[in-house]
């Protein structure tokens, strides 16, 4: 490839995506249908400039962003909360891909001589878009709300469907019984095997390498270590026939109660961003639109008959569940397009000459398109939701992450930067009174000692910007720095009052300059530790005098009213700045 063309389609679509989201985002619809936009215009079906014309190898390249995507995910999900959410799992989303499936292959049969073919449109068609629903979940801070946890265990059923669903496409398009060379008790073993080698690998080898290198302090090979974990849990799953992403969200699963688990997220964090929004602009370049204008009327038809189908199931099955309507609504209109799934289950078809070109494009186009529709669904969902509003959800919207990193009913209110004696101290005080907490620290040895002892501390420096993106912080309620290096703890109270505004920032500093400092870069609170110390050391000589506790103790409360005047002028102060 030419460099210079290379770099010019990089400008292009950098310039167009960004334009179109900033206007997706002023009209209040989400960023992710001003990437659909962007790729539908840079499209190769639309006049102008056309950036591949190879969109099919493109969009199997910017999968590995979904793949990140269900790892982030993984790592936010303990294995307890996966069990506690078996019946909406297995029960709701059962049910919901199998009329969702028979509907629509009902629908189709309308437009297709043969049953199986209808049958094998139907099903492919009942699986939604993981990417999209997972990501819009996250723009709008409902993964850990009801509607985000139903939805989620919905989605993950329909991975789990994936592989009956290709084993089972001969047989619904009636060409003979499946390959000899690959039986279903086959593929059910070699499934079975793959599953156990990534829960087994995320278990014990990865967090074993992981810590050699956190040891080492060798940030790259970390960051390269856990990728590589990835990739190699999505190829697994691949390999037995399943979803990429399936594989990748049992590995961030199994990671997630290891002590790494919050750096490992902030790491992958900007790949998964960038890969992410290169998926949505392919899915826009996907869109044919001479396949529509062939047929406009039709096509548009197939869309609305899809989208009507799927939410009156889904809304349906959740009631019957017990959701409410609020969250009934909400999920189904979540969940109303088609998935990216239905694309390989359709070049499946069509490799084995069960369906023809242009049956295949039409269905690729009516995911396209379903697709391009699912953000102003879910506005469209939130705003019935809000019409039939009830009491909030018992589900918790936050998590508070417990001494073994498992997901508790309380939010974690308080964060802890550092944790040497200091935040030690600060710590095991706060425990003795029940408020949760959650600690960081760059050291992996200190952090596997304290984690031995039952301590909730993440191994993550908390002045990497990455960091603050991660689960534990987002919404933290109160940070505590207690971090020895003045630069640092600087770096990180100015990230920390920049990403979170209505946070308290309390920070340990050695000495006035360093106070004073913290105290501009946005610190509620910062006390200079060798000055208290000198202080209580001469309230304990005053009363050893002969004056009164209550004379001492009016005496230091006057010094820090007053902003320590009384000693700023000494060596106290500390060096200048």
């Amino acid at each position: 490839m030419d460099p210079k063309s290379f770099v010019y389609s990089a400008a292009l679509l950098l310039v167009v995506a960004s334009v179109a989201v900033a206007v997706s985002r002023r009209l209040g619809l989400g960023s992710i249908l001003g990437l659909l936009v962007a790729g539908v215009l840079l499209g190769p079906y639309t006049p102008g400039p056309v950036l591949t014309t190879q969109v099919e190898d493109v969009r199997h390249f910017t999968e590995l962003g979904v793949v990140l995507l269900l790892f982030v995910i993984g790592l936010e999900v303990h294995p307890q909360q996966l069990w506690s959410m078996r019946r909406t799992l297995f029960g709701l989303g059962s049910l919901q891909i199998l009329l969702s499936g028979l509907l629509v292959a009902a629908y189709f049969k309308l437009f297709v001589p043969e049953w199986s073919i209808a049958l094998l449109m139907g099903f492919s068609l009942a699986l939604s878009s993981t990417a999209f629903v997972v990501q819009i979940l996250r723009e709008q801070g409902e993964m850990g709300s009801r509607q985000g946890q139903t939805a989620f265990a919905i989605l993950l059923m329909q991975d789990l469907a994936v592989v009956p669903l290709l084993a089972l496409v001969p047989i619904l398009a009636e060409r003979g019984p499946l390959p000899k060379e690959l039986p279903l008790w086959e593929q059910i073993a070699t499934v079975m095997v793959m599953v156990a080698l990534v829960v087994l690998a995320g278990r014990y080898l990865v967090p074993y390498v992981l810590d050699l290198l956190a040891r080492q302090n060798n940030r790259e090979a970390f960051l390269l270590g856990a990728l590589a974990a990835v990739f190699i849990a999505a190829w697994a799953m691949d390999h037995a026939g399943m979803s990429m992403a399936l594989g990748a969200f049992l590995m961030g699963m199994m990671l997630s109660s290891s002590r790494y688990s919050a750096q490992i997220e902030a790491s992958v964090e900007p790949h998964k961003g960038l890969l992410m929004s290169l998926f949505f602009v392919t899915v826009g370049m996907s869109v044919d639109l001479s396949a529509l204008a062939l047929n406009p009327w039709q096509f548009g038809l197939h869309v609305l008959a899809l989208i009507f189908i799927k939410v009156v199931v889904v809304f349906g099955l959740c009631l019957l569940f017990g959701t409410g309507q609020s969250t009934a609504w909400r999920v189904a209109f979540l969940l109303s397009q088609g998935g990216e799934f239905g694309f390989v289950l359709f070049g499946s078809a069509k490799a084995l000459g069960i369906i023809d070109d242009r049956l295949f494009v039409t269905m690729v186009a009516v995911i396209s398109l379903s697709m391009l529709f699912t953000p102003v669904l879910a506005k469209l969902g939130n705003w019935l939701a809000l019409r039939v509003a009830e009491p909030p959800s018992g589900v918790p919207e936050r998590l508070r992450y417990g001494a073994e990193g498992a997901a508790e009913a309380a939010p974690a209110r308080v964060v802890i930067g550092g944790y040497g004696r200091v935040g030690h101290t600060v710590g095991t005080i706060l425990a003795s009174r029940g408020i949760a907490y959650v600690a960081f620290d760059a050291d992996a040895g200190l952090v596997a000692r304290w984690r031995t002892e039952g301590h909730p501390v993440y191994y993550g420096d908390i002045s990497d910007p990455q960091i603050l993106g991660t689960a534990p912080l987002r919404e933290a309620d109160l940070v505590v720095l207690t971090i020895d290096s003045r630069q640092a703890a600087l770096r990180a109270a100015t990230l920390i009052r920049s990403r979170l505004p209505q946070a308290i920032i309390v920070a340990r500093a050695r000495d006035l300059v360093t106070c004073d400092a913290l105290m501009r870069a946005g610190v509620t609170k910062a006390f200079p530790e060798a000055l208290e110390a000198s202080l209580r050391l001469a309230a304990e000589s005053l009363e050893a005098l002969g004056l009164s506790t209550d004379e001492t103790d009016g005496l230091l409360r006057g010094v820090r009213r007053s902003d320590y005047a009384l000693v700023r002028a000494g060596p106290e102060a500390g060096p200048e700045a």
